[in-house]
């Protein structure tokens, strides 16, 4: 089971990025996907997360700002970010749980920076 990050970079204060988590194997389906951050010298906290069934749900400090979708034909899970803040800058994580197996992508590298 593999997970495959991307769409990181360097984006100006107010702009946007999109980050894609491709999933190898099966364990997509079924799974709850969630995006996970990791700022310098912090815990890694839960940006958003979306079940199988397609219920969301969001941190307070995404909320009205990200929104995460998941499209089962490319086996992927989307991280929209809108109005992008200094303070969103981090490593994000796509994760994926399915009753006792999850898997954890490698991470891509979001920068907001003017």
């Amino acid at each position: 089971v593999q997970l495959q990050a991307s769409g990181g970079g360097l984006v100006q204060p107010g702009g946007s990025l999109t980050l894609s988590c491709l999933a190898s194997g099966s364990i997509f389906s079924g799974s709850t996907m969630s995006w996970i951050r990791q700022a310098p010298g912090k815990q890694r906290e839960l940006v958003a997360l979306i079940t199988a069934n397609g219920v969301t749900y969001y941190s307070d400090f995404v909320k009205g700002r990200f929104a995460i979708s998941r499209d089962a034909a490319k086996n992927t899970v989307y991280l929209q970010m809108n109005s992008l803040e200094p303070e969103d800058t981090a490593v994000y994580y796509c994760h994926a749980q399915r009753g006792s197996t999850e898997a954890w992508g490698q991470g891509t590298q979001v920068t907001v920076s003017s």
